[in-house]
């Protein structure tokens, strides 16, 4: 008796497919930098590109969109996902101050449906060509027996170069810096293991559209990532940007707590934003104490930028111009190396 790959489920067909698919959408992140493979075993990247650096740095990031990817699978809207997924990985290398040049994504799949591959894939072309990074590869692999036919996950990995005397860090952080916030665009890709729970135990249901909100649940939910390379690259060209924090898993003063030194403290004001309504309904419907919003959710500040107190305005109008609503969260004092809300 014989047996083949496709009766294992494997549908290499189907692969090849969903690469005709996304082929045309993934060349609008093209880079000039980028050289052809016509192998298509690897992604090249020219790096006499460096030759402007007098040392280059090259920084990495790699992560995934965690369970939000369920809420899409339930919800059969695939074509967001991949912002999710640049913003989680390239807006980490922003924080550093990089430039970002390339990313490649791996999707892990039960069953390969080439437009939905397409979709996610797209995605996260069209978020790379907005963070100004070249998709120059990826990998999608079919897991029957593994996954269902439904299930999915994705990842993905980027790279960027900063001149090595112009990395931010918290090395540049000093007492009585301006902490400014950047709006998110929702919850981006953190704490949905928490909306799962909440949807579970609760009445709220993805097709529910709570009283505070104009859209339904589900649409609020997979609202794509805000991606701010671009924004903090102007930020810091226009010079007086100290350190960056990607607020993403463990919350707003727990992140901005990386970007400082072990003297310095930022004190981070509640009352200079107005959490969206979003939030309140997560928190209200499952009754969640306020500690753990605050450690679990971004609650509206997507990245914060600590400045020199005399770019705190310059730094506003900037951001206001790319259309990227921001305000004064705080300030740094003399510290511990911690970050409170109060």
């Amino acid at each position: 008796m014989s047996t083949s790959y496709e009766a294992a489920g494997v549908d290499i067909a189907a692969g090849e497919r969903a690469v005709e698919l996304m082929k045309a959408r993934v060349a609008r992140s093209r880079r000039p930098e980028v050289v052809d493979d016509a192998s298509g075993f690897a992604g090249l990247f020219d790096a006499s590109a460096f030759l402007k650096y007098r040392r280059p740095l090259l920084a990495t990031s790699t992560d995934g969109v965690g369970t939000k990817v369920d809420l899409a699978r339930r919800l059969g809207i695939y074509d967001t996902i991949g912002h999710d997924l640049v913003g989680m990985v390239i807006d980490d290398l922003a924080v550093c101050g990089a430039e970002p040049l390339f990313m490649t994504d791996y999707i892990a799949c039960g069953k390969v449906v080439p437009e939905r591959i397409a979709d996610i894939v797209g995605g996260i072309a069209e978020a790379c060509a907005l963070a100004g990074a070249a998709l120059v590869g990826g990998e999608t692999a079919e897991h029957p027996g593994l996954l269902g036919e439904d299930e999915f996950d994705v990842a993905g990995a980027g790279t960027g170069v900063v001149e090595a005397d112009e990395l931010l860090g918290p090395d540049r952080v000093r007492p009585g810096d301006v902490v400014l916030a950047m709006a998110s665009s929702g919850i981006h890709s953190n704490g949905y293991s928490l909306v799962r729970h909440i949807l579970r135990t609760t009445d709220l249901t993805l097709e529910s559209t709570p009283a505070d909100l104009t859209r339904t649940l589900g649409e609020e939910l997979l609202t794509p990532t805000r991606i701010y390379a671009r924004d903090c690259l102007e930020l810091t060209r226009a010079g007086g940007v100290r350190a960056f924090a990607h607020i993403t898993g463990g919350g707003l003063a727990a992140n901005l707590a990386r970007s400082l030194p072990e003297t310095v403290d930022a004190v981070l004001r509640r009352g200079s934003w107005e959490v969206p309504p979003l939030f309140r309904v997560l928190q209200e419907a499952a009754d969640v104490p306020q500690g753990e919003m605050d450690k679990t959710f971004n609650l509206g500040v997507g990245m914060a930028a600590i400045v020199a107190p005399e770019a705190a305005d310059r730094a506003l109008a900037l951001l206001a111009e790319r259309g990227v609503p921001a305000w004064v969260l705080g300030e740094t004092t003399e510290g511990t190396g911690t970050a409170t809300l109060v």
